[in-house]
């Protein structure tokens, strides 16, 4: 029995709560798994996990081993980065999940100075704009923009996303120039409407000149999960948009988005790297958020608050 790949599997079977998953996600079968953690605590002499048809627990001697295992997998980890060459060059597959706009607008386009920086980090990216159950998922971490909800999470903001409001010429054309937020209530009005995973609605956007303050809701005739996909909406005409500056520069820049509501402010769209608690910082995933914090001093520095 290797020591080293049953601890891992006794610790990805606790955090996953079944066997299956803990095997996809180590890219095992779940017989070599299963044995692995039936070696481990023969090995032991201890009873480390309940199984049931429907799901794994861990034993009271088994949460008590496994925190002793997340410390030793830890240590192990900076044993070996601790080395010059290893310090120098994290290696290894780091799972991540981001925003679709993020990611085809500023994350991937940046890569290559990435990997010429770390080029034996292996990333898998997740693009999308659902919630992502990291530990069942096996995810080292998320790109987020709003405030967080999950107060189990680690999280570092890493930028403010300044948001405007916008929509198509073609749009504009049709139905009217809109002067005051309040007129995106009006009948003849459409917002494009993003459903945020955490609600799967849409939510009202706060908005302030001097003393005025209100929250438009709008109507919309479509509402989408995706960011790059209510962006498309916007452009093909559909309704109203709220967005980051990063998203609309260049449509505006090409006239194909035009601002409205300039003397108003919105509040900006913090921007987080979350990750699970329990899990070590590996070097390749302290260097991945390093330069995500880096490339977002760029775009959308954290305001001093």
């Amino acid at each position: 029995m290797d020591r080293f790949d049953a601890m891992q599997a006794f610790a990805r079977v606790v955090e996953a709560g079944s066997f299956t998953k803990a095997a996809d996600t180590l890219h095992m079968s779940k017989t070599t798994v299963t044995q692995l953690v039936q070696q481990l605590e023969a090995r032991l002499r201890v009873k480390l996990l309940n199984r049931t048809t429907r799901k794994v627990n861990v034993t009271a001697d088994g949460a008590v081993y496994y925190e002793r295992v997340l410390q030793l997998l830890a240590d192990m980890d900076d044993a070996e980065t601790s080395l010059s060459s290893a310090a120098t060059l994290p290696r290894g597959r780091l799972r991540v999940d981001v925003p679709s706009p993020l990611a085809s607008m500023i994350l991937v386009p940046a890569l290559p100075a990435f990997y010429a920086r770390y080029p034996d980090i292996q990333i898998d990216m997740g693009v999308s704009d659902r919630i992502v159950d990291m530990i069942d998922e096996n995810v080292d971490c998320v790109v987020r923009g709003g405030e967080l909800t999950d107060q189990s999470l680690m999280a570092r903001r890493v930028g403010d996303l300044p948001l405007g409001v916008f929509a198509a010429p073609s749009y504009l054309a049709r139905v009217g120039t809109p002067v005051h937020p309040q007129d995106l209530e009006n009948s003849h009005h459409r917002i494009v409407g993003f459903l945020w995973a955490r609600t799967g609605k849409p939510v009202p956007y706060a908005m302030r000149k001097h003393l005025e303050s209100l929250q438009i809701k709008g109507r919309y005739a479509l509402a989408v999960d995706d960011g790059n996909a209510y962006l498309a909406a916007g452009l093909a005409g559909l309704g109203v948009l709220w967005l980051p500056t990063y998203m609309s520069q260049a449509f505006v820049d090409r006239g194909e988005l035009v601002p409205l509501f300039e003397d108003w402010s919105l509040d900006p769209m913090p921007l987080y790297v979350a990750f699970p608690p329990n899990r070590h910082i590996s070097l390749k995933l302290r260097v991945f958020i390093e330069w995500v914090a880096e490339l977002m001093a760029v775009h959308a520095p954290v305001s001093g608050r």
